[in-house]
């Protein structure tokens, strides 16, 4: 019995009538044989072929879903694209910036690999990216300018270039509450409290940093913290004692500790 992959043998039309009677005509057994030889001649490009994996990968082109599945593109060409910010500094923190510029510019410099200038004659502060630094060295190295603009200590601002779930948060006292005149004086002194103790109690409680430019406030810390600190200083914008603020806080530092 042949090989079903065994090519087939051509057809002679032109036998001669004397020889008809000695040709053999195929076995019933044959058909079978004829027809998966008859499926092997179809061309390759109309066969049903299974999904293959790209470079000897584990990767299947459709998921479960049926929703097709791409490799991760990643720029083999090595082409790099240069950005820059620039960040304005306001009149008042430009003195400020001046004088702590050789604690601010080292960080930028040697931690994100950034190129730095101070625009004296814009009032900004000028950053671009190189191809050493990370892909959001960037941002971080804007966000720690904006922070400083904001009132933040050097120390304090460095934070946000060493870890990653420090945010900054904004908002007025109007935005609570619409006060005006002595009621919005009287507002900003309890947030801050006698020499910054009311100001400093939250901040520690809350291991947050808290910054009041005259009906602004700005807020440095984790997502959860600020949203401690704020609940507190909203508390006290809303006219709630001191006392049953610096009550609550000890109860919110109090589950603070035990969580960690």
């Amino acid at each position: 019995m042949p090989a079903p992959t065994a090519p087939l043998k051509p057809v002679v039309d032109d036998v001669p009538a004397t020889n008809a009677t000695n040709v053999a005509l195929p076995e019933p057994d044959s058909d079978e044989e004829f027809a998966l030889e008859g499926m092997n001649d179809l061309p390759e490009s109309s066969a049903i072929q299974a999904p293959t994996t790209a470079q000897g990968e584990d990767m299947e082109i459709v998921d479960e879903e049926d929703r097709p599945h791409f490799p991760q593109v990643q720029n083999d060409d090595g082409s790099f694209r240069t950005q820059s910010r620039k960040v304005p500094v306001p009149p008042h923190r430009f003195s400020p910036l001046k004088a702590n510029w050789p604690q601010i510019y080292p960080p930028l410099v040697e931690h994100l690999k950034l190129a730095v200038r101070m625009n004296v004659k814009h009032k900004a502060v000028e950053l671009r990216n190189s191809k050493t630094s990370a892909p959001g060295a960037l941002q971080k190295g804007e966000d720690f300018i904006r922070a400083f603009c904001l009132g933040f200590d050097v120390q304090d601002a460095i934070a946000l270039l060493r870890l990653d779930d420090l945010y900054l948060e904004t908002f007025e006292i109007k935005d609570v509450k619409t006060l005006t005149g002595d009621h919005l004086a009287r507002a900003i002194g309890r947030i801050a409290g006698n020499q910054g103790k009311t100001k400093f109690a939250i901040e520690n409680a809350s291991k947050t940093r808290i910054v009041l430019a005259d009906s602004k406030v700005h807020i440095l810390g984790a997502f959860k913290n600020i949203q401690i600190a704020r609940s507190s200083v909203v508390n006290l914008i809303l006219g709630k004692p001191p006392g049953k603020v610096y009550n609550n806080l000890r109860t919110v530092s109090a589950r603070m500790k035990e969580r960690f």
